[in-house]
């Protein structure tokens, strides 16, 4: 069986710098799913045309970390970025995308080429300080959103109180490393214990 190698990662994105290059429903998809997770991403836009369902979402949200540039893209437009994600219909300009942020040192997303991506973005689920990304390592991005819908049906909405509370947990405790470890698996053990009761619930009731 093929092991997923990918390695999981938590950008700040308002620390980095985010290039987008194309404004139609690829760069759209790209756009809005990257500012609902961080609202303060700091973000470029470079596209020839903005289609209309991005201009709407400008106009609604109003970010304050987002840069449109109406233009059509050259490899200088890539300079002094951290992540460019080349989001056009056009793989011969997408290529050319990638080849100008490669060449400055930047990490590239070329929509729908996985061969050609240094990272992909996957389906994320959020409550609260919970954040959750699901990667099929390109294989299906169709199976990522559908077990993120299942994940957002399933997950409750009150995890803060439950973070915040073993966060002050784990601050109280005393021992080196490996105590705390188990103190905290011993306490979080439980989480596992109610998930498990009602399916064992079922199952006794279905014998």
């Amino acid at each position: 069986m093929e092991q997923n190698a990918l390695y999981p990662i938590f950008l700040k994105l308002n620390r980095l710098r985010v290039l987008i290059v194309g404004a139609g429903e690829v760069g759209y998809e790209k756009l809005s799913f990257m500012l609902k997770s961080s609202p303060d991403a700091q973000v470029t836009v470079v596209a020839k045309e903005v289609l209309a369902p991005v201009r709407q979402l400008i106009e609604e949200q109003r970010p304050a970390g987002l840069t449109v540039i109406r233009k059509p893209f050259e490899a200088e437009d890539a300079r002094g970025f951290n992540l460019v994600i080349a989001a056009t219909n056009f793989r011969e300009l997408n290529e050319e995308v990638r080849a100008a942020a490669k060449s400055y040192g930047a990490l590239v997303n070329v929509a729908d080429t996985p061969e050609l991506c240094d990272f992909y973005l996957g389906s994320i689920v959020t409550r609260g300080n919970l954040k959750v990304a699901i990667s099929t390592n390109g294989q299906s991005p169709t199976f990522a959103k559908r077990f993120r819908q299942w994940l957002e049906a399933t997950l409750p909405e009150d995890t803060d109180d439950l973070l915040r509370n073993l966060n002050e947990f784990r601050r109280r405790l005393s021992g080196d490393f490996t105590e705390k470890v188990r103190q905290l698996n011993s306490l979080t053990a439980s989480l596992l214990h109610e998930k498990e009761a009602p399916a064992e619930s079922q199952a006794a009731n279905r014998s």
